[in-house]
């Protein structure tokens, strides 16, 4: 049988066979004995799905019903206002736009705002998604960076050192074994970070269009600041560039000090932002059709997108949402620009869609339990590795790790000798070598085993 001579688009990789590293990683998880799998990014699978039953009780009625709507349904959108009124937020039911998925409002956003061959801003390291993502639409992504720095100058100590002082002070301090590096004086154990490097963004493209930032970032933890989020939309503002925030993990900080970056939007001449007057943040479009849009807000359209993914752990469910600010004067413009955009796909089902206030009622208990595995696994792995190794992590599900000098190596040596799977950093486009990402998802026990093994490579 002749074989066709099919002209793939051009939009796909040239090759699409599985890269030698990750053929040699197939074949490693092949192996008889099992393996700690540490790139687990579901919680079905590590004990922790949302209850759905009462849920689709309440909403079963509406599985058969069909009202297409191009921003989604009221109900739904309802719902995710009160999402973020519960958490903060201002936005209004007529800021919200239901897709099937965050990587559907990135495509939405793509073809709403870009044409073939415009760049696009996005972080490096950084989730490889978005670079396919955005090849599919033709077009190009320019990077800027996250550096690490150290918080406190203090004495630096050796991997091995600081692991032993940190076991012998656990010994004293605990018979059930590990280690608590938080029970160290300061000094011993020196903290590192990412931040954003604001000054990399002077090296953006003139075909430039859209600035993405992830807020709490996939993988290194980090969460926006009040200053770097200035700085970011002060540059959007000169540049002309539309800002998308993808905050999926915005509801996993770890602590009362970070901030979901949509409450740096609070006018009332909060932050700088707004007149002074609260009731004049917001303005009617006409028809009473009231949305939350500060007087004296920033000039750049700002997009935030989230989702029953991560925020109640359903990924089956494909429901996503962006909500969005606007300068007053091009607010509608953009609305009906998105609007014709979703109206030609209409891809969220009527189940997913009735299914978002009943589950977004409950979100915050949910949320709440995984945070807490989420930083109990943290506490073990900070405990484990000094912090020039392990940087600090702010929120979101990853925590990365720098182990050696070569990351494919590593992540093969630990499957094959220690069993544990991890991300290699090279997945994610790190500067340097000998990173590797895990996730924090995993359950307790089988979290801090794999960290006592990685330990011991």
């Amino acid at each position: 049988m002749n074989r066709l001579n099919v002209r793939l688009s051009e939009r796909l990789p040239n090759d699409l066979t599985p890269s030698p590293f990750f053929e040699e990683l197939e074949k490693a998880k092949k192996e008889s004995a099992p393996f700690i799998d540490m790139t687990v990014s579901s919680p079905v699978r590590v004990g922790l799905p949302v209850e759905l039953d009462s849920a689709v009780d309440e909403a079963r009625k509406q599985f058969g019903h069909w009202s297409p709507d191009a921003s989604g349904w009221r109900e739904a959108r309802e719902a995710v206002a009160a999402y973020y009124r519960e958490r903060g937020g201002r936005f209004t039911a007529n800021q919200v736009i239901i897709t099937a998925s965050t990587s559907e409002a990135y495509s939405v956003l793509f073809k709403t705002f870009c044409n073939p061959g415009d760049a696009i801003l996005t972080p490096m390291p950084g989730y490889p998604l978005l670079d396919t993502l955005a090849q599919l639409e033709h077009l190009e992504c320019a990077p800027y960076f996250l550096k690490l720095i150290r918080e406190k100058k203090t004495g630096l100590k050796t991997v091995r050192s600081l692991r032993q002082e940190l076991s012998a002070h656990h010994a004293e301090q605990s018979p059930q074994g590990g280690v608590d590096a938080s029970c160290l004086p300061e000094s011993s154990a020196p903290q590192f970070r990412f931040v954003l490097d604001t000054d990399s963004l002077l090296a953006a493209p003139e075909n430039a269009r859209i600035l993405l930032l992830v807020s709490p970032h996939n993988p290194t933890g980090h969460i926006v600041g009040l200053a770097e989020w200035n700085e970011i939309v002060r540059f959007c503002e000169e540049n002309t560039l539309i800002l998308v925030v993808d905050e999926v993990f915005g509801d996993y900080g770890f602590s009362d000090e970070v901030k979901r970056s949509w409450l740096y939007l609070r006018g009332g001449n909060r932050n700088g932002l707004g007149d002074g007057n609260i009731n004049a943040d917001f303005f009617d479009c006409g028809g009473n059709d009231i949305v939350f849009a500060p007087v004296n807000g920033p000039k750049c359209p700002i997009f935030w997108l989230n989702g029953l993914s991560k925020a109640v752990g359903a990924p089956q469910l494909k429901f996503g949402w962006m909500a969005f600010y606007a300068p007053r004067e091009n607010f509608e413009e953009i609305r009906a620009a998105l609007e014709f955009v979703e109206d030609a796909y209409l891809s969220a089902s009527s189940c997913a869609q009735s299914l978002a206030a009943p589950l977004l009622a409950r979100s915050a208990d949910y949320e709440a339990q995984v945070r807490e595995r989420l930083q109990n696994n943290w506490e073990t792995l900070r405990a484990a590795f000094p912090g020039k190794y392990c940087p600090k992590v702010l929120g979101g599900w990853y925590a990365v790790l720098h182990l050696g000098d070569d990351d494919e190596e590593l992540t093969l040596r630990l499957l094959r000798e220690k069993r544990v799977l991890v991300q290699p950093g090279f997945f994610f486009d790190f500067e340097d070598d000998g990173w590797v990402v895990i996730s924090l998802l995993q359950e307790p026990a089988l979290f801090a085993e794999a960290v006592e093994r990685m330990v011991e490579l």
